[in-house]
């Protein structure tokens, strides 16, 4: 304390200056704990778009701070994800069985990306009315398969339903393309690292409080 603050506080000022670096204590705390959530957060979503996620999951993770409209000693921070199996899953990196169904359908690269009303593609959603119907191919002892037939290449790359009788008479340029690979289980390997991610972003709290307190103005209080 200075001398000029000392002699305020002997003037009978002291309870004045205390609340007032109360006040300062609890912004600085408040916006240095909201502040460093903020860098977790983007930081998390990073690591689902590093992990080839897609912008969809990164924008899952979420941020909601407390108290809501003041300063507090006590700020708090929640980030969370709103795709929270997906993501658990990816950052474990799980085995996934087939429960009911024989068999897990996992989409080729012929396949198309979405679905008929434009949701993730699965064999119930899967577009005939483009491609034709689905044909089971059991394989022996290998990866068994939901193909389409009578399909023609297009230039612009993929496949289309051929809608010649010609071809489909005589089987000429058509081709059988596998849509969906079927397998009784599936390992997805580990495409997030979240733990790392969370130390690394939290490491820096204590810095981003002292920032606040030395940026943040004193407020006079009456």
């Amino acid at each position: 304390m200075t001398g000029t603050r000392l002699e305020a506080a002997l003037e009978g000022n002291l309870e004045q200056y205390m609340a007032e670096e109360l006040d300062l204590a609890k912004r600085a705390v408040t916006k240095g704990v909201h502040a460093r959530a903020t860098v977790l957060k983007h930081a998390l979503r990073a690591d689902v778009l590093s992990g080839g996620l897609g912008r969809r999951v990164a924008k899952s993770w979420r941020q909601e701070n407390y108290p809501k409209g003041v300063s507090s000693l006590g700020a708090a921070s929640y980030v969370f994800t709103k795709a929270e199996k997906l993501v658990a899953a990816f950052d474990k990196g799980v085995t996934i069985s087939a429960n009911k169904q024989r068999f897990l359908a996992i989409p080729t690269p012929s396949a198309p990306k979405l679905g008929r009303k434009g949701d993730r593609l699965t064999p119930s959603n899967f577009p005939e009315d483009r491609f034709g119907p689905l044909r089971f191919v059991y394989v022996r002892g290998g990866t068994s398969l939901l193909v389409v037939d009578n399909q023609r290449a297009s230039k612009r790359g993929g496949y289309a339903r051929s809608r010649s009788k010609r071809a489909l008479k005589t089987g000429y340029g058509l081709h059988t393309v596998p849509m969906f690979w079927l397998v009784p289980r599936a390992r997805l390997r580990r495409r997030l690292n979240v733990a790392d991610v969370e130390r690394a972003a939290v490491s820096g709290l204590a810095a981003d409080i002292d920032a606040a307190f030395n940026t943040l103005k004193r407020r006079r209080l009456r």
